[in-house]
Formats: C-alpha cells, sequence, structure tokens
C-alpha cells in the first residue's frame, strides 16, 4: 500500500493544470480554465479546471477529482498505475515494494528501446513487401488505416532482425520475446513470415506483437510471450487507437481478432478493442469499464463464440459496477466482425451493437437452456447454477432484477430464491426524514471547510443532526482534516483519502459548488461564524422540541435532572438560545 504522506507530496508537486493541458486544451476563464469536457461528447465548454484547488468538475457529466482521478478516467489507469505514472513526471520515486530498483528501471526502459526498434523494422519491411501489401488490399485494408495500427511484416527467414540490432545477441530480445534460442542453443526470430500488429500499452509505447500467419499456416496467430513489458489479461489491442471514439460514443466493443478490429475501423467503427487470444479478464473488463459506461462483447455464434462470451460474463460479475452496462452481439454462424461487416456493411453491424443482448437477459438464457423447467429437478437446478453467479455480482441493482426474474422462471417466490442461494437481503428501509433548515446550514459548512480545512476544529461537531447524510459527511471531512495533523490537507489530498467513501459524492457536489462560488477570502472567518451561529439555533430547536415531546407525553416528572435544568435554561432563553420567548407550561 503507497503511504498516504506520498500521496498527499505527490498531489502537492503535480501541475493540475499543466497535466491536463497535455491532453485537452484549456482555456483561461477568469480564475479557472475552462475546455470541452473529456469524457462526455460536448459543443460548448462544461469542464473546468481550478489551478488554486487543483482539482476539476464537469458541470455537464459530473466528472470531478484531481490528478489521479484524470489519469485513471481519461487514460484508463488503475491506482498504482496512475501514482507511478505522476510520480514519474514530478520526479519522485515510488517507496517501498512498489520501487522499482534502478537495475529494473533500467531494464525496462532497454526492452522499450527494443520493442520501438523492432515495431520500426517491421513497419518498413511492410511498405516493401508485395505479399503483405496483396494481403491487406485484399481484406480492404487501406494505408492510412495500416499506418494507424503499424502494421508491420516479418520477412521469411530465421534472422532477418539482425539487421535492426548491432548485437543479435543481446539478452534484452531474448527478453523481449523477440528472439528465441531453438534446440541446439542457435538463435533465431520468433516471427517469421507473419503479418505483424503492435500491441500497445496506454502510453501508445509497443510492448508485444500479435503475429497472423498468411494462408494455413499455423497457428494461425503467435503472440509475444509474457514479459516484464507485457501481461497479456492486461493489455487489449487497439485500445490506444480508440479511446477518443470510446469516449465519443460511451461504448466499446470488444472482439476476438486483431484482423477484426482493422476492419471496424477501416469502415468507420473506431471503437473496437480486441483481446489477445485468451478469455477476457475481469482486469480487462475493468478498464474498459473506466473509459466507457458500456461494453459490447461481439462473439461468432457458434459454440466456441457462447463459451467464450460466457467467460466475458463470469469474469464481468465482479467489476460490473452501478450505472454500467454489459452486453454481446452474436453474429451469424460463420461470420466474424471482419467478415460481416465486409459484406453487410457499417449500419447493420451498428444496429446489431444498439441490439445487444444485456448480461442479464444472456445469463438466464443460458442458464435456462441448460434446465428442464418444466420439472421440479429442473427448477433446482436452474437456481443452483444461478447461486454462484449471483453470489459474484457486485451490483446490487442487478442482482435484484435477476432474483426476480428467477423467481418467475423457477416458481419460487423472490425471498426464497434469495434464501436457497443464501444472498443476503437488501435493505429497503426509507431515509429518515431531516430537518428542513438543515441542507442550506450544511452545504455552506462544508464548502468552508473544503476551503478552510483549519476551520475544522472551531466547528460544534455536538451540534450536527446525527440523522443526515450531510452531518456524517461533515464528521467525515471534520475526522479526516483532524488525522493530517498540523498541515491542514488541500481539497485534492483530501479527495484522494476520500476515494470510495459513500459521502464522496456529496464532498464532490460541494466542491463544484466551491468552484462555481467561492468565498472571497477576508470574509470566510465571518461567514464560518454566521453558519456556526445558525447551526447552534438549529440544535437548540431540536432540543427543546425533543424536551417539550417529553414533557407532553409523561409530564414535568418525567424529566431527568440533568434534563429539567436544560429545558428550564431552554425556556429562559428561548428555543433558539436568543432570548426568553417561549412561556413556561407550570414549575417545575
Amino acid at each position: 500500500m503507497i503511504p498516504e504522506s506520498f500521496i498527499q507530496d505527490l498531489l502537492y508537486r503535480v501541475d493540475l493544470v499543466n497535466l491536463i493541458e497535455g491532453y485537452v486544451p484549456l482555456k483561461k476563464t477568469g480564475a479557472n480554465f475552462a475546455a470541452c469536457c473529456p469524457f462526455h461528447s460536448e459543443h460548448s465548454p462544461s469542464f473546468t479546471v481550478s489551478p488554486s484547488k487543483q482539482f476539476y468538475h464537469c458541470f455537464g457529466c459530473n466528472a470531478h477529482g484531481n490528478a489521479i482521478s484524470f489519469l485513471m478516467e481519461y487514460a484508463g489507469l488503475g491506482f498504482i498505475d496512475a501514482v507511478k505514472e505522476l510520480a514519474a513526471r514530478s520526479g519522485l520515486q515510488l517507496p517501498d515494494d512498489h520501487a522499482t530498483t534502478p537495475r529494473q528501471g533500467q531494464q525496462v526502459q532497454l526492452l522499450g528501446e527494443t520493442m520501438a526498434r523492432a515495431a520500426k523494422f517491421y513497419y518498413q519491411k511492410l511498405k516493401v513487401s508485395e505479399k503483405a501489401i496483396a494481403y491487406l488490399k485484399a481484406r480492404g485494408v487501406s494505408g492510412e488505416v495500416a499506418r494507424r495500427f503499424g502494421l508491420g511484416y516479418a520477412p521469411e527467414g530465421w534472422q532477418n532482425l539482425a539487421a535492426a540490432f548491432d548485437d543479435y545477441g543481446s539478452p534484452a530480445l531474448q527478453v523481449a520475446g523477440l528472439v528465441i534460442a531453438g534446440e541446439r542453443g542457435r538463435l533465431h526470430d520468433r516471427f517469421r513470415d507473419r503479418l505483424m500488429f503492435p500491441i500497445a500499452n496506454q502510453r501508445g509505447d509497443v510492448i508485444a506483437f500479435g503475429a497472423r500467419a498468411f494462408g494455413q499456416s499455423q497457428p494461425k496467430y503467435l503472440n509475444s510471450p509474457e514479459t516484464p513489458l507485457f501481461e497479456k489479461g492486461r493489455e487489449l489491442f487497439g485500445l490506444p487507437q480508440a479511446r477518443t471514439a470510446i469516449r465519443e460514443s460511451d461504448t466499446v466493443i470488444v472482439v476476438e481478432g486483431y484482423m477484426d478490429v482493422v476492419a471496424l475501423v477501416q469502415h468507420g467503427i473506431g471503437n473496437a478493442v480486441a483481446t489477445l487470444g485468451t478469455a477476457t479478464t475481469g482486469v480487462q473488463v475493468q478498464k474498459l469499464l473506466r473509459q466507457a459506461e458500456r461494453i459490447v462483447f461481439c462473439f461468432d455464434g457458434d459454440v466456441a463464440g457462447r463459451k467464450a462470451a460466457w467467460r466475458a460474463l463470469e469474469n464481468s460479475l465482479e467489476v460490473l459496477a452501478e450505472r454500467k452496462g454489459i452486453a454481446f452481439v452474436f453474429l451469424p454462424e460463420g461470420e466474424d466482425p471482419d467478415s460481416f461487416v465486409r459484406k453487410h456493411g457499417r449500419d447493420p453491424f451498428l444496429r446489431l451493437v444498439t441490439q445487444a443482448m444485456p448480461l442479464s437477459d444472456f445469463l438466464l438464457r443460458e442458464l435456462s437452456g441448460q434446465c428442464d423447467l418444466g420439472s421440479a429437478e429442473g427448477r433446482a437446478r436452474l437456481l443452483a447454477e444461478a447461486k454462484p453467479l449471483l453470489v459474484r455480482l457486485r451490483s446490487p441493482l442487478l442482482r435484484l432484477q435477476l432474483v426476480k426474474r428467477l423467481a418467475q422462471v423457477s416458481g419460487f417466490s423472490q425471498a426464497e430464491v434469495e434464501e436457497l442461494c443464501e444472498l443476503r437481503p437488501l435493505e429497503r428501509v426509507a431515509p429518515p426524514r431531516a430537518p428542513r433548515q438543515a441542507p442550506s446550514l450544511l452545504r455552506p459548512l462544508l464548502r468552508l471547510l473544503l476551503q478552510k480545512p483549519k476551520l475544522a476544529g472551531d466547528l460544534p461537531l455536538e451540534s450536527l443532526p446525527d440523522n443526515m447524510a450531510e452531518a456524517r459527511a461533515v464528521r467525515l471531512l471534520c475526522a479526516t482534516i483532524a488525522a493530517a495533523g498540523e498541515q491542514a490537507p488541500a481539497y485534492p489530498v483530501l479527495l484522494e483519502r476520500l476515494r470510495g467513501n459513500e459521502y464522496e459524492s456529496i464532498l464532490r457536489a460541494a466542491a463544484a459548488e466551491l468552484m462555481h462560488e467561492p468565498f472571497a477570502e477576508d470574509q470566510i472567518d465571518a461567514v464560518f461564524e454566521g453558519a456556526v451561529g445558525r447551526l447552534l439555533e438549529s440544535e437548540h430547536r431540536r432540543a427543546f422540541a425533543r424536551l417539550q415531546e417529553k414533557v407532553q407525553k409523561l409530564g414535568v416528572s418525567g424529566l431527568s435532572s440533568e434534563e429539567k435544568s436544560h429545558y428550564l435554561a431552554l425556556l429562559a432563553s428561548g428555543p433558539t438560545g436568543r432570548g426568553a420567548g417561549v412561556r413556561s407550561p407550570g414549575a417545575i
């Protein structure tokens, strides 16, 4: 785990404006910077970056965060990778287990340079290979699309890479998976007489290759082995090229073959990526869900395609979040995305994507097809098969819908399905009613604390209501500020510490308001004093109402000595604490 102190130091060093401007052109607008939001399609700028607060907010789609959040959302990086990227930009070295030794860093750099040189070599060879050019033309691939993906050609022969590297025997070539040793120890190229598909990481650096054979040669596809640069279960072909189209459509199409991706791009469908010859993994799904609201898996309609789709479904359950969707397209038997789009064109394929089968429908269809629902045994088997899937599903709303549909299909009640599948029933408790004044009192307090965290020490937390989410958010924020010690953390650091907390959305909303209407620095203390006064007044009213209700039910004799004293004080000063005005109901 990366220490919070390192995260805090990192966020203090990063200039968010410079970071975001490297990806999105920003325009100065008063104290802030603005741009069209990189996370949703729009024509007028609603994306705002605050250089003083070091966070961004989109008033259109509510995207919000700090430097770490931006890299996670924009580049699809995981938390650790985003921190590593920012640390490298800031000249910081990750502590403990997350730091790479100088030797490891040198090896990764050398391997990266090796792969880049190999990609350039294969790309140059494609230009002079009549065989490879004829193959691409026959598949309808233009030179522009070939350049977009950096397609290449590995010539026939055993040691062609010797022309690209001065030292063919360099260990780096073997570690990178470009050169292998035969039975007698003689070195030779791994890829020979194949069309080469460079696989790039999030930054666009080549980390591996997929290689397709011509004709009937086997294996049809040959991939790089896993290396210090490349872990096939984490990467996807075509993701760097598809990123813009994914954001514009908020959908990513996952196919099985490299040529499927290339063919779809050739026909104007740029939001497609491909798995790397293995089943779709949870890590890949999670990476894609960071960049799109919807994933559509497109598979062949044969038995192998349905099996691949089922594995994708299983590996999606634990990472599928609320407000995200996963669906499946099954092409006619004998068709793949490449052949389908070349035969039928762009629009029919996009209609299939729009009408794709939702994950819940596919799950129930497959489970029901395995069971005889006309028999008690078949219905019992349906629940037995569904149980491990429901347990893994993290989305409570989707799980609830599936439980209801399983109840309809199986003949069991919803409660029986939950019990038989050992699911904890979802609580259906109506939220408590909040005092009417509280939202107008607490939201300014949140904004004040975010703008000047040191004020947290002067806030009477005991005066906060107990039954409001905003009040709990204020308490959480104050506790987080207090835990930081004397140096009150800035908002980007607070945001990082509270990432994933149930009150994070409330704090983000308050921060967005603060960006739109910040308090004047010379007025903050006076505004805070007024807010605290209104908070105390509200608490006095609540305390008086509670005691008054108890007196009406039990009489004055039902109060404890402490409650009587408090009641007398409130009667003397008035329930607001601002003076007399409440007549005593009788002597105490």
